[in-house]
Formats: structure tokens, C-alpha cells, sequence
């Protein structure tokens, strides 16, 4: 295991995340094989896990803490997160941390986050009445809470607008979905420039996309095995992170033990692609896409009777023809009636002056479907209280 400095701790390359643990047929948690996974990690250098209260409707937090605590506290590093952005008063910042550190069996957490602050999330966790930002802050202050952040799904114009804000001045690192598909498709090579520059480490989630990046269909597999037989789709997505700089842990919601062992294995040192691979990679990423050609040149937008912000609509699109994520349906959801994909007038003034050709007023209509097809991001919030509300 290879591992990054923060603020003079050693931290795994690898880390565990707990969102998406192994089950047993009737869908509980499988704690023997956590065991199993945690017994292998830790053994293998890993010292970095991380939970939330959504993941797995809480029971996360309950089952990393229960198999956790078997080793010697000062032997692994815990994070934990406010889940400010499901919208619900029932998650007072004082009674959910205190439930967080019962649950987790801590008295303090390494590392503890403001769960993905956004752009559909940003007035609650700024909302003075909630107190959210000084509260963790004094837990910190306290040595409850070692190290600050906040994870992060926004556009790369409102992370800077995050990070200008109050957020900003107590945050040690940001949490950002970073992967070689979305290092284009969802800008986060703009991200990583932001963070940058302002010195902030990169903590990684998502880096195999909810799987996507490990399955990447067949005629792809064909061509990374061509190049390097017998490593696993999985191991190239992560190897991909190896140099990105700012980089500090990457985490892998495994399922497996299997899954374990392999990604230890892909961090037993650092070993970046060549640039030979960088480049299949990048041609890889371009194949999943099938997106539409926007170049953003917002030619569109001048005659647009609606006024739609066509360009920023057609970006989601194209996110969402590559695979469902909530990402893109919170920005959509975030936005007025009037400036969602179902204002389309169709009048197609915007496809006459398209430089690309493309069939706008038809891309639109094809998102409306997708947004009306796909679960939105409050309905998802709702249910996540009801059951939280309910234990």
C-alpha cells in the first residue's frame, strides 16, 4: 500500500467506502463478509473507511463501527458526514452527531464532511436557522472532529462559489466524484484546477462510476486486455488516479472480498499509466459518451424565445445518456419550471443557427423523457427521512 501525507498523517491511497456493502439474499448486511473485507484491509495497509447516514438507510454507521472496533483506535481513521442536503429538520447537527459517534462506537471522528453541499443544497446548509457550519466547526475546535470538509457534486462554477463562501474558510479538503469519464463529462479536470489552486486536497469518490468504469462493455475490455492481459477494468480506473495531482485518497464502495483484494492489490504502489494507456483511456471515454456535439458556443440561447440555458441542458443530457446519476437530475431539479427541459417551445430557431447540426428542440424533448422517467433527487431524499424518521 502506497500512502499520502495530509497534515502529517499517513493516509492510505485506498480507502473503504461503506456505501455499498455486501448483502445477504434477504438484503441485510452481510457482517461476516464486512469482516472479512475490513480484516483484509487493514492487514494490507488500508487505514481509511468511510460511512454516512444514507448509506445503507443508516446501517452503515452501525456495521463499520461493530467490526472497527475489534482493532486498536489508533490503528485506522474514520469519516463520517452531516447529510445537510436531504432536506430535513429532523437532522439537527447536534442529535446526528451525537447518534453518529453512538453508532460508530468513536468518541471522535478523523475526518467528518458536510455531505454534498450543491447547488440543491446550498440554502439549507447556509440557512442561519440550522446552525450547520458552526456547530461542526466547534466540534473540531473541541478535537470531536480532527479534520473538516465537505464532499461535492456542484458545477465547477459554484464548487469556486462554495469555496468563496464561509464554507470555505473552514474546509481541509473537498470530496469530488472523479473518474476518466467524467474528467471531461462532468468537468472535473476544471474541479481538480479549482482545489488546486487554492491548495485543498482531492479526496476521490466514484472513481469506477458506480461500476460502469469496471464493466466497460466488451469490445472495451477487449482492448484493455490487448494492452495489459490480465489486469482488471477496475485496476485501470484507479491506476488512471495515481498521478492526478492533489490526489490524497481515493475511495471504493466494494461489495466483495474479491473486489478487496484486487484493489489492494491495484495500491500497492503507485504505478500511473503511460501515456500509450492515458490515451486509450481517453478514447474509451469519448465511446461511452454517444453524446450530443455541443461546443457551448451558446449561439442558441440569443434566439430562444424561452430563454433556456440550452447549452447547460444538453451538458445533463449527455450525462444522462451514459448511465442514470443523481448528479445531473439535481441540477436539473434545482432549476425553475420555466427554465426545465419541458419549456421547449419546439419552434427550432435554435437548430437553424446551431454551428453542430445538432436537432435541438429533439435532444430537449428526449431529456423531458428522462426526467420525467427518473427518480428526483428529493423523492429520494424523502423516502431516506421517512426511514430514518422511523427508526
Amino acid at each position: 500500500m502506497f500512502y499520502h501525507t495530509f497534515k502529517e498523517k499517513k493516509i492510505s491511497a485506498l480507502g473503504f467506502g461503506a456505501m455499498r456493502l455486501p448483502l445477504l439474499p434477504d438484503k441485510s448486511i452481510d457482517r461476516d463478509t464486512v469482516a472479512q473485507m475490513v480484516d483484509y484491509a487493514l492487514q494490507h495497509g488500508v487505514n481509511y473507511f468511510d460511512t454516512a447516514v444514507p448509506y445503507h438507510d443508516g446501517l452503515s454507521e452501525t456495521v463499520l463501527g461493530e467490526v472497527l472496533s475489534r482493532y486498536p483506535r489508533e490503528s485506522w481513521m474514520l469519516a463520517d458526514k452531516f447529510p445537510g442536503h436531504q432536506h430535513s429538520r429532523s437532522f439537527d447537527p447536534a442529535g446526528t452527531f451525537e447518534r453518529q459517534l453512538e453508532k460508530c462506537r468513536v468518541d471522535y471522528f478523523d475526518f467528518y464532511l458536510y455531505h454534498n453541499i450543491c447547488e440543491n443544497s446550498l440554502d439549507d446548509y447556509m440557512d442561519p436557522r440550522w446552525g450547520i457550519l458552526e456547530y461542526f466547526a466547534e466540534q473540531r475546535r473541541l478535537g470531536r472532529i480532527k479534520h473538516l470538509g465537505f464532499s461535492c457534486h456542484a458545477t465547477p462554477e459554484n464548487l469556486e462559489k462554495i469555496l468563496d463562501g464561509p464554507y470555505g474558510e473552514v474546509t481541509e479538503f473537498v470530496q469530488i466524484q472523479l473518474n476518466y469519464l467524467d474528467w471531461t463529462l462532468q468537468d472535473a479536470r476544471r474541479k481538480c484546477e479549482i482545489l488546486a489552486a487554492r491548495g485543498i486536497p482531492v479526496w476521490v469518490m466514484e472513481p469506477v462510476r458506480g461500476g460502469k468504469l469496471a464493466q466497460p462493455g466488451e469490445a472495451a475490455g477487449q482492448r484493455l486486455q490487448a494492452l495489459r492481459p490480465g489486469a482488471s477494468a477496475a485496476s485501470w480506473a484507479f491506476r488512471w488516479l495515481h498521478d492526478i495531482p492533489g490526489v490524497t485518497v481515493v475511495l471504493s464502495g466494494m461489495s466483495t472480498l474479491e473486489q478487496m483484494k484486487d484493489n489492494v492489490a491495484t495500491f500497492a504502489q503507485a504505478d500511473p499509466l503511460s501515456g500509450k494507456e492515458q490515451a486509450l483511456l481517453a478514447d474509451i471515454a469519448e465511446g461511452m459518451k454517444t453524446s450530443v456535439p455541443c461546443t457551448a458556443c451558446r449561439y442558441c440561447c440569443a434566439g430562444c424565445p424561452a430563454e433556456l440555458d440550452i447549452p447547460g441542458l444538453l451538458a445533463e443530457y449527455n450525462d444522462l445518456r451514459v448511465q442514470f446519476s443523481h448528479t445531473p437530475m439535481m441540477r436539473l431539479e434545482t432549476l425553475p419550471d420555466e427554465k426545465k427541459p419541458h419549456a421547449c417551445l419546439g419552434c427550432g430557431a435554435c437548430a437553424q443557427i446551431c454551428p453542430q447540426g445538432i436537432d435541438i428542440p429533439a435532444a430537449l424533448a428526449d431529456l423531458a423523457s428522462l426526467y420525467d422517467k427518473y427518480p428526483k433527487w428529493s423523492e429520494v431524499c424523502e423516502e431516506r427521512n421517512r426511514i430514518a424518521e422511523g427508526r
